[in-house]
């Protein structure tokens, strides 16, 4: 007996925000020097579809540190 095929991923057309500077900002604002997210979104990025995805970038120009 041959095992279940697993279903394919979905293509991810909302493409992470990361630059390569990921330091969480040291002066409380939880939040990566470098793209913006929360370590949470960070965490959760592979797991979240586009929709997810595109919220977070939306909401990435009003986050201040």
């Amino acid at each position: 007996m041959s095992e279940p095929a697993s279903a394919p991923q979905p293509i991810r057309r909302v493409m992470s925000p990361c630059i390569g500077i990921c330091v969480i900002d040291p002066k409380g604002s939880n939040l990566c020097l470098g793209c913006k997210r929360t370590l949470g979104e960070i965490g959760r990025w592979q797991a979240m579809d586009d929709v997810e995805r595109q919220k977070v970038i939306d909401d990435l120009p009003g986050r201040k540190f």
